[in-house]
């Protein structure tokens, strides 16, 4: 059957302007709440959370061609908001079934039914049905089990065929754009380059046995040497050792051995008194709106199987609104309440044996869950002392560094930073999440972590280097930004970057490259210009 070329391009491209919304300018919530600029999340995946209600629009029989997007206010105002999702299905199959002639769709689809039946009935035999089964059953027992209620590896394997299924018949689609966004992968997570959770924890190599035993001569020591534990933190830590040198690195524990047990209590007490000072007020008038936004945003946070516990809701909730009561000066912004699931993963991954993105916390005791909570507040209190100018008013920080990224990217590849200004497409309108959320928005939780691992190794790590990161990642992806040749599409591109399959690999060339960028450009700030 053949479809008319020119209404499947204009169909495609109709759900294409649907698909993807610059959330540098924030979404649309209840009018009583307060939008922040730019650290909005895409939208769920309808498939996976299972909570669309679909509808089906009346629309022309002939549908009009879209104007074509020259700028991002004509895009902006012509795209419709980024949790407005679930109509372009049910919208595409109307507007293609009032554009195809049903007699033709019948007498093709009984067409196909009767050659499958025919072809099944030459080769059906007892003994190929019996190795078709035994080979269907070791395919099966190949697949890794799925424990508990997690349908998500599944589903991930399911939507893979479907998506590779969808790329023979057409390498150009641009439907292939939804396989980037959130909870929408092309590869399964039992075959990411990092993710074998399913599989079980995997044997030690002989390199990182001998990594693992110097982290721990390092840290047994009466006094660690902080300068030297930074420089083996550089190139990655070892899961075992992972949360007592993050606490350390960060400043949260002291250098000497003797202090560590007592600074940590004293810190838990600490936390705990200002809960009982000051949590009680989040529903003040002076606060409610603070604590609305705080439990707005936290559904929308990743990993998904992280956050949609209600233990770990409350204890998020706990520290960002605390956080905001003790730091009037920014309160809370959009996009700091991300930065708290790295150090919480890492701290409880010390008491279970799930990989950073499969966290259950049912089975951990409430006194130790206490502590993790107090621990990452307290850690993430650190981090965010050094980059506090990103979320006061007007987020100066942030507006400091896409500009320094626009003229770093403008000396090492003038002609990506000269694409990018043919097409109108500004730095801002991407870029500003790479600094609001760190990267966290852009790649998955454990590339994150291992991200981090660097960045509190190395001096401003999170101010400083990670605009050398964020240069890095920008030209990683030239091929791509240069092979498209509409602002529309740019922008899509660079708000929904293919990292989902990305692991510890990906993750060092990216700083090796970043680091390289240091060294050039660091010490000769005049090399920013030309």
């Amino acid at each position: 059957m053949k479809f008319n070329d020119s209404l499947l391009g204009q169909l495609l491209t109709l759900n294409r302007r649907h698909l993807v919304v610059p959330d540098t300018f924030g979404v649309r919530e209840a009018e009583s709440i307060q939008h922040v600029y730019g650290a909005q999340h895409p939208p769920f995946d309808p498939l996976v959370h299972g909570t669309l209600i679909k509808t089906v629009p009346k629309t022309p029989s002939t549908p009009v061609k879209p104007k074509k997007v020259s700028t991002f206010q004509e895009f902006e105002s012509n795209t419709s908001d980024a949790w407005d999702v679930g109509e372009d299905d049910d919208e595409l199959l109307a507007m293609a079934a009032e554009s195809l002639n049903t007699e033709v769709v019948m007498e093709t689809a009984n067409q196909v039914i009767q050659n499958h039946s025919r072809r099944h009935e030459q080769h059906k035999g007892p003994k190929e049905h019996i190795c078709g089964d035994s080979e269907r059953a070791q395919r099966l027992s190949d697949l890794p089990a799925v424990t508990g209620n997690d349908s998500r590896l599944v589903k991930s394997v399911s939507e893979s065929h479907t998506s590779q299924a969808a790329e023979i018949l057409s390498d150009n689609t641009p439907l292939q754009r939804s396989q980037s966004l959130p909870y929408a992968s092309s590869t399964p997570l039992s075959y990411g380059a990092e993710d074998k959770n399913a599989l079980g924890p995997p044997a030690l190599t002989e390199r990182e046995v001998y990594r693992l035993e110097k982290f721990r001569q390092l840290l047994s020591g009466p006094n660690t040497d902080l300068e030297e534990l930074r420089k083996l933190s550089w190139s990655g830590i070892p899961k075992q050792v992972r949360p007592i040198t993050w606490k350390l690195l960060s400043g949260y524990l002291p250098a000497n051995v003797d202090r560590r047990e007592g600074t940590l209590r004293r810190k838990q007490k600490e936390y705990f008194g200002f809960i009982d000072q000051y949590y009680d007020s989040r529903n003040d008038e002076a606060h409610q709106d603070t604590y609305r936004q705080i439990h707005i945003d936290i559904p929308r946070m990743s990993p998904e199987t992280l956050i949609l516990q209600p233990k770990v809701t409350e204890i998020f909730e706990r520290i960002l609104f605390i956080w905001a009561i003790r730091h009037p000066a920014s309160g809370y912004v959009q996009g700091i309440n991300d930065l708290v699931t790295p150090f919480f993963v890492v701290f409880i991954c010390e008491h279970i044996e799930e990989e950073v993105e499969n966290v259950d916390v049912s089975c951990v005791p409430a006194e130790v869950l206490r502590n993790i909570e107090a621990d990452s507040y307290w850690c993430l209190s650190k981090l965010l002392d050094g980059i506090q100018d990103n979320y006061t008013f007007a987020q100066p920080g942030i507006q400091m560094k896409v500009r320094l990224l626009e003229e770093l990217v403008g000396r090492i590849d003038e002609q990506v930073h000269r694409h990018l200004d043919q097409h109108e497409v500004k730095y801002l309108q991407f870029a500003f999440r790479w600094m609001n959320n760190l990267l966290m928005r852009e790649m998955p939780l454990r590339c994150t972590v291992r991200l981090w691992d660097t960045y509190q190794s190395e001096p401003e790590g999170f101010s400083h280097f990670h605009l050398y990161v964020c240069a890095a990642f920008l030209v990683r992806w030239r091929k791509e930004i240069l092979e498209e040749k509409d602002f529309q599409e740019l922008l899509i591109f660079l708000q929904n970057l293919p990292t989902a399959h990305w692991g510890n690999e990906e993750v060092s060339v990216l700083l090796a490259e970043a680091y390289r960028l240091k060294f050039a450009f660091a010490d000769a700030p005049n090399h920013y210009k030309k």
